[in-house]
């Protein structure tokens, strides 16, 4: 075989590995709401086939997940061919809520992985500061694309209460000072859950260094704000999918239900990029 048919044959492969869609990287961001026994109808049970099947409808190549316990993750990997998903919960191990990443194998390589945690000590495991309640961290995973391409996706959900707004912010000083050393000049995608709007301090620390990029898509749809209480009615945006070096080029907030369940209290958040 000479070299014109090995790079015609190359160049074919590629073309079935990359989405139909041919586009560079689709992207979600998703608060799956851990599996509370006192949810009655809105239980994990009842909720588990809706969100599977919002997410096989979104068709991401990646997913950061806030949340999320070790048996959700394992579900939804067992019920989608190619998927699967990494991380460590708030304590180190895998009893409580992970900031999981779930990822497509046929589409992407997992490179490398890691974790922190957002307090004054991140390298501590289960470390918390600033008056949280909770510890709270960021997982990251660096992948590569059919084509070589390259990323770093870090995933956090940052602490909740209105008294926690100072932490907010501290915390994304830690995750932007930590990505710095971690992505070096690879492009960068952030998705969370914040529990901040954008007129927060933690807002505005992401968008000096990042863009949000829902903002930035020429292409928008479905409601800007992101948390419903299972109503289906949100009342405030505070979850994000942010990015560096890569350029938004339309941005969905999946609103996908079967009557009056719905696969999560949040929204999730679905980016194509370039």
């Amino acid at each position: 075989m000479d070299r014109r048919m090995i790079r015609w044959l190359a160049l074919a492969l590629a073309i079935v590995v990359l989405p139909a869609d041919a586009r560079d990287l689709r992207v979600m961001s998703f608060n799956v709401r851990y599996p509370n026994p006192d949810d009655g109808a809105n239980r994990w049970e009842a909720r588990a086939p809706i969100l599977i099947d919002t997410i096989r409808s979104a068709d991401p190549d990646v997913i950061g997940t806030q949340e999320l316990y070790r048996r959700q993750g394992d579900a939804i990997v067992a019920a989608l061919p190619h998927w699967r998903w990494f991380g460590r919960d708030r304590h180190g191990g895998h009893a409580d809520e992970h900031m999981g990443i779930l990822y497509r194998t046929d589409r992407l390589r997992l490179v490398r992985h890691g974790d922190f945690w957002l307090s004054a000590t991140p390298d501590r495991v289960g470390s918390a500061s600033w008056g949280i309640d909770l510890p709270r961290m960021v997982s990251w995973g660096e992948f590569r694309r059919a084509d070589g391409q390259r990323f770093v996706l870090f995933d956090t959900h940052f602490p909740h209460r209105d008294v926690d707004a100072v932490a907010r912010t501290r915390a994304a000083e830690v995750l932007l000072g930590r990505m710095r050393g971690i992505a070096g000049r690879l492009p960068v995608v952030v998705t969370g859950d914040l529990n901040a709007q954008p007129d927060s301090a933690a807002y505005r620390v992401f968008t000096g260094a990042l863009t949000d990029a829902w903002q930035q898509a020429p292409k928008r749809s479905g409601p800007v704000l992101t948390f419903h209480d299972f109503t289906g009615t949100p009342d405030r945006r505070i979850d994000y999918v942010f990015v560096r070096g890569l350029r938004p080029v339309s941005a969905r907030v999946a609103t996908d239900h079967r009557g009056p369940r719905y696969p999560s209290d949040h929204f999730p958040v679905v980016v194509d990029l370039h």
